[in-house]
Formats: C-alpha cells, structure tokens, sequence
C-alpha cells in the first residue's frame, strides 16, 4: 500500500480502542479506525510505516450485519459514539473479547486465573454526569455551534442537540446557551489564531439527587476581536512570547462591565428553564491558556454555589466543577462494588484489622467505600483539589478513619510511615510509573486490586507483578461508557506463595544418593529446561506434568479459582521437556 491510495476492504475484527482490521481484496492488511467487524469501508491510507498501512475511514461502503440499533442523528458525525448502532450486548461481547485478548497475552500460561462475564451499565442511554462541550463552527466561518468534536477533526464542532447519552436537561442547557450567544454575536475561542471569547460549557448533573451545575469557560478577551490597527513590531513580539509561554496573547482585554451584563443574560436564560433537575449553582470561569482543554484560572459564582452532591452505595459526595468523579453514576456503583466483592470475597471481615492504600484515589470514593470494614484507609493523589474534596467527604460521610495525601504517588509513598496491609490502585489512562510500581511491590502485600480504564496500560503493568511474583487470581470487565470503545477493568492479584513442602523423615546415612537423585525445586526445573531445550516454562505446567507422572504436588497449588476458570494447558513439547527434567532429577 502506498500514502494516499484510496481502497476498500471488510473489518474483520477490532483491537482496542477503536482500531478496526481490515482486509482488502487483494489480501492486504490496514488499520482503519472508527470502524465495526463485518462492515465493509473505503478508506484513504496515510500511513505506512514498516510494511504496516493505516488508513482514514472515508466511507462505510455496506453496514455490519450487527448493526440493528437505533442512532441518533449525529452517529458517524460526532466523535462520541462508535458503537451506537450495536445492540448493546454486541457492543459488550466486543469489549470483553478486546479485554480478555490482551489478558491472555500479558499472562501467558504465568497461572490460571478466572475471567468472569462483563458486568454492564444499569443505563445504556442519558447515563452520563458531566459533558464537556466546545464553542467553535461546523464548518469554516459557519454559525456559532455547541457540542462535540466532529470525528477525525481537532476544528470543526457538531451541534448535538439530539445527543442521547445526556438526559433532555443537558441538552435544554446546550441549546439555550447557543441561542443566547448566537443572538448577542459572542465569538468563540479560535484554537490557531488564539482569539476569541467563548471557549467551553461544561454541566454536571447527579443522577441520584438531580442536582444541576453548569459553568461557561471563557477567555478574557474583547469578544469583538477586532483591531483598530495593525500591531506594531513590539506588540507582535509580545504577543509571540506569550504564546511560547502559553497564555492567550490577546489576554485582559475584555471589557469587565459589558462582560458582567453579559453573563447576567445568560444566567437569566438558564433560570427561565423548566427541567427535570434543580439548578443549584451557574458559574464563569475564565481560562486563557493556549491549549484546547478547560483550565480553572479562577471562577465566580454568578447563581447559586459552586458544588452539588450525588450519592453512590449510601455514601454522599459533594462534587466542584473540576473535581474528578466518574462520569456514569449508577456505573460507579457496579465498578466499586465489583472491586468491594473482590476484596471481602466471602469474609467481610478480611479487612478490620487492616491498613488499606487507596492510591490514585481521586475525590476518595473507593477509600469511603472501604473505611467502613478496615482499621485505616490512607488515599494518595496528585490533584490537591481532588485531595480536599475527599477529606470534606469523609467528614460529610463520618468516617474518621481516612487520611488523604496530595502528591505523586512515587514520592509520597516515600513519606508514609504506616505500611498498607492491602493495596488498591486505580491509576489514570497511563497506568502506573515503573518505579511508583516497583515500591508498590516491594510492599509484598498479600493481595491487590488493579482497577484500570485502559486495558493497554493494565496489560502492561500486570507483565511487570507477574515477573515479580505476583498472579492474578480474577479478571472482571464492567462497562461504564456504553455506546464508545471505552471499558473499565477489575484485576485481583495475589502474591504467589513458595510450593508446598512435605516433611520426610530420612536417615541419610542409610540413603546413597547423588544430587541428583533428590527432589528438584520447581526454579531447578525450569532452568533444567531452558538451559537443554530453550524452552521456558510455568510452575502451572510443571504441576500438571507432575501430576501426569502420580508426583503428588500442593492440594491447591496453582489449581483454579472456580470452575469457569481459564486453565491453560501444558504443550506437547513443553511436557516433553519437563518429563526429561523429572527424569533427570529421578523423580520419575
């Protein structure tokens, strides 16, 4: 394949996150995004690197036999929802095969563990609990929109009024919003001139108490952008050094009165709302920073106040602009409940005499959701602001036995006296740093749970606790985005424990026997068959060949945790090469 040739082919599968496989006629492979196995697509490639193509969808040619759902009319346009025309339980069997692939692949034949049904969302529509929407056009010097990135553009902006992953109080607020901007002529942020007002809308809505906080991030720029004359060569040289420090270069020049009247206009328009929910604060929040992300540079209340609370297993949260919480409420419930049962299992004791780490704790859900059972919770995150909402939580909720740190994980961990008795993580996309990973192992806790919202990242911490003695025990997907490519995923990991020992009482003086002839550890066998075969194999497959051979072997050693466990069996080859270690230790 070549850049730029334009070809068609069938989707035969999908790796994670989006990236469809397809195939074309002439037998050729091309990774192509944003696709469904069983469609067949044209594509644009613009991509070859090493013999591998990667190409840009230009078309769905014939649809998915899959594809019998219902779409809104923005599917295909907007970024959002790649799944939204499966039915929702196709869309899980695609992410738990996603899912378990990459487990197997980053587990091997290490140990056997189970890999339990993915759990779903309680709601597959209206589900969300915050949106984040842009200001910008749907096409070049087009009318003022709202909403979401057009899919593959980093400009253009879909205006998604109909969106149904938001309940109608969402989409009420995004419509009225634009209306009154349009109707006052307010421009917007442009992200390559870095001129503009109005940059993003972000509304947050709890789903269990209905309370409604929405905020309008803006510039401080003159809305107008319009200059009287040309800059002279000193402004041009200001304004370029703003830039290279990543500020507006137009910043400051807002007229503070009309700004005032302004927002005072649009917060009337949201109170003259009818909605299901309770609008409890309206707020500003300017943010002049050159990158297109929403940026707290200071925020005034201009209704009302700056939080609202949500409830999650009994536990109630209150929840600021910019504080992080999961964006599927009734979700979260299914996610923490899931890592909750993992834990306790059949004891709901385990923990009462126990320190737990909570790291990567965010707002300190799961350490509240844990305090209950154990002696102490000790949450760690980076966002101070995160970090002061957990503590007002967990005086909300009264718990007393939560102490939250604000810091990297990394060096934080370094600073904590108590050591942690159990170990949860829920570290963000990227996973966890090697060396904040390494201190968290030399801990040598007993058990550990590992909730990821990137399966890559997961994939690639779980290689590194496997090699260092740690098996995983249990595997759960919950989805907690229906209609995307995103999952969450529960891992639980114990320390592997040395093999049994039997004790025999022997007189070596009566025993005339070599090295040889005794009882090799599981470690010698394994080098035995390296060093003679090139092979490498698990302390699963020695065991299993043990027990081939009649050598009794620990009760429970390395055997799975339930019936619907993945047992990986020993190969041919592998079993060849163990039996010849066995021989050679004469063990058989």
């Amino acid at each position: 394949m070549k850049k730029g040739q334009i070809a068609e082919g069938n989707v035969t599968t999908v790796e994670f996150p989006n990236k469809g496989i397809v195939m074309t006629d002439e037998g050729e492979r091309v990774i192509v995004k944003n696709t469904i196995p069983g469609q067949r697509v044209s594509f644009a490639v613009n991509k070859v690197r090493k013999g591998k193509a990667e190409g840009r969808l230009l078309e769905t040619v014939k649809k998915s036999p899959r594809e019998t759902a219902d779409t809104c009319r923005h599917f295909g346009q907007c970024g959002g929802c790649t799944y939204q025309s499966l039915p929702y339980e196709e869309q899980l069997k695609i992410k738990e095969t996603q899912v378990r692939g990459m487990i197997e692949q980053a587990i091997g034949d290490a140990c056997a563990y189970e890999f339990l049904p993915i759990r779903h969302s309680p709601r597959v529509l209206a589900y969300r609990n915050k949106m984040e929407f842009s200001f910008g056009d749907e096409c070049k010097d087009g009318p003022l929109a709202l909403g979401m990135h057009k899919r593959g553009s980093f400009y253009d902006i879909v205006t998604v009024e109909d969106c149904r992953i938001v309940d109608g109080d969402f989409r009420a607020i995004l419509m009225a919003t634009l209306a009154y901007f349009r109707e006052q002529e307010i421009s917007f942020y442009h992200r390559l001139r870095h001129t503009g007002y109005l940059r993003h809308l972000l509304v947050r809505k709890a789903v269990k108490t209905g309370e409604i906080l929405v905020d309008l991030i803006t510039t401080t720029q003159d809305w107008r952008n319009v200059q009287e004359q040309e800059p002279d060569e000193r402004a041009k040289i200001e304004a370029a050094l703003l830039e290279k420090q990543g500020r507006c270069p137009h910043a400051g020049t807002v007229n503070e009165k009309k700004e005032k009247q302004l927002l005072a206009g649009w917060k009337d328009v949201l109170l003259a709302l009818s909605l299901e929910g309770t609008l409890k604060g309206v707020l500003h929040t300017k943010n002049d920073s050159v990158a297109d992300v929403v940026k707290n540079e200071g925020t005034e209340v201009l209704f009302g106040q700056d939080y609202f609370y949500e409830e999650l297993l009994g536990l109630r949260f209150q929840i600021s602009p910019f504080s992080f919480f999961q964006t599927n409420s009734l979700g979260a419930e299914v996610l923490y409940s899931t890592a909750r049962e993992f834990i306790l299992g059949d004891n709901p004791d385990m923990l009462a005499d126990k320190t737990v780490y909570d790291l990567y704790s965010g707002t300190g859900t799961i350490a509240q959701m844990l305090a209950p059972v154990c002696k102490k919770v000790v949450g760690v995150e980076i966002i101070e602001e995160a970090v002061e909402a957990a503590k007002e939580n967990a005086a909300l909720n009264h718990l007393d036995n939560c102490e939250f740190l604000a810091g990297d994980v990394l060096k934080v961990l370094d600073t904590i006296e108590e050591r942690p008795d159990y170990i949860v993580l829920d570290p963000p996309r990227d996973g966890i740093h090697p060396k904040a990973l390494e201190k968290i192992i030399n801990y040598g806790v007993d058990h550990m749970i590992y909730i990821s919202c990137k399966p890559t990242s997961l994939a690639r911490d779980l290689e590194v606790l496997l090699a260092r003695g740690y098996v995983v025990d249990k595997v759960q997907c919950v989805d907690m985005f229906p209609n995307t490519v995103h999952v969450e995923t529960v891992v639980l990991l114990s320390q592997q424990k040395p093999d049994d020992t039997i004790e025999i009482d022997l007189d070596l003086d009566e025993l005339d026997a070599t090295s040889a002839e005794l009882k090799a550890t599981y470690q010698e066998i394994k080098d035995y068959v390296l060093k003679e075969f090139g092979l490498k194999v698990s302390s699963l497959y020695i065991s299993q060949v043990k027990r081939k051979c009649g050598i009794e072997v620990g009760e429970n050693y390395n055997l799975p945790k339930s019936e619907n466990a993945r047992v990986p069996q020993c190969p041919k080859e592998k079993e060849d090469a163990i039996k010849a270690a066995l021989k050679y230790y004469a063990m058989i």
